[in-house]
């Protein structure tokens, strides 16, 4: 799945876009996650002003001159999609909406941009005044419960401390803490890979109850999330299966990967050989040695539920 870094990078890439104008637009099949917005063609003539990213989502603002109207799409990538541009190239088979782009002022080719998505996980749909959804107002349904940014100031170490000792709730207490960082509405974005990677770098094992964490792990922590999530935006995200940019190009953040993925294999610091657990279904990669297990009122097996 396409995570921060990779969403990150395709609105990047995505940005040569800005300025230009909807010529045409082709939806050639319209079962997503939720159905596509059977108006979309309405973004004709409009042009897009601004690409913005929200957790996993990009936002893409577009403005009609003529008629002083605005008009934003939420997109999802879902489990393998992409935006990707072209000049002049036929729609594959999970190419499910095609926006042309263009100028009507230069004569300069006009660019395509295909929505690509095998397994239909993603969502393109209108950020607010969505009818065919049970919540009309997709801000609400999507957006509003989300944490704060991981590379903003607002997440700092005073603020996870915060929210797991101000929370007493049981909930709470027995969450272990990678599945608590990997909580939409405590951090956005804080997907598998970069979750194991920071929690390597802080040496705290993923199933270690947040609540046990002094705010100076909790900080380290912190920090180290930022790093991860900045260096792998820097290279373009991770080199997943089905994930490419908007103009082609794969990640090549999996080639420095410390744990993620590497179980049975020798630790890269200690030798010690990694180990898998399972926490929230999810496989979790670490270094028994340099993440010592250290829990005083909750066993590993209630955790890793």
């Amino acid at each position: 799945m396409p995570e921060l870094p990779e969403v990150e990078t395709t609105k990047t890439s995505l940005m040569p876009l800005i300025g230009k104008t909807v010529k045409q637009l082709q939806l050639r099949h319209t079962k997503l996650r939720y159905p596509i917005a059977a108006d979309l063609d309405g973004l004709v003539g409009y042009t897009l002003i601004d690409i913005k990213r929200r957790a996993k989502y990009l936002l893409l603002d577009f403005y009609h001159q003529t008629d002083n109207l605005h008009k934003t799409l939420l997109i999802h990538l879902g489990m393998s999609g992409s935006l990707q541009q072209y000049i002049d190239e036929p729609p594959r088979k999970h190419d499910h909406l095609l926006i042309c782009f263009g100028n009507a002022d230069d004569d300069q080719h006009d660019i395509w941009l295909h929505y690509h998505d095998p397994r239909r996980f993603g969502m393109i749909l209108w950020l607010q005044n969505d009818s065919h959804l049970d919540t009309p107002d997709t801000h609400e349904r999507f957006l509003a419960h989300l944490g704060p940014e991981p590379l903003d100031a607002a997440f700092d170490g005073d603020y996870l401390t915060r929210h797991i000792h101000n929370n007493p709730t049981a909930k709470t207490v027995n969450k272990a803490i990678k599945a608590l960082i990997m909580d939409q509405s405590v951090v956005v974005g804080v997907g598998n890979i970069y979750a194991a990677e920071s929690l390597f770098l802080s040496n705290i094992h993923p199933l270690t109850p947040a609540c046990q964490l002094s705010p100076e792990q909790l900080a380290r922590l912190v920090g180290n999330i930022k790093q991860v999530l900045s260096k792998a935006i820097e290279q373009g995200g991770s080199s997943l299966k089905d994930f490419r940019t908007g103009t082609g190009k794969t990640g090549y953040f999996q080639q420095t990967l410390s744990v993620y993925g590497r179980a049975g294999q020798p630790c890269f610091v200690c030798g010690t050989v990694l180990e898998n657990v399972k926490i929230a279904s999810r496989a979790s990669v670490y270094c028994p040695h340099c993440q010592p297990y250290c829990c005083s009122t909750i066993t590993a097996r209630n955790l890793s539920k």
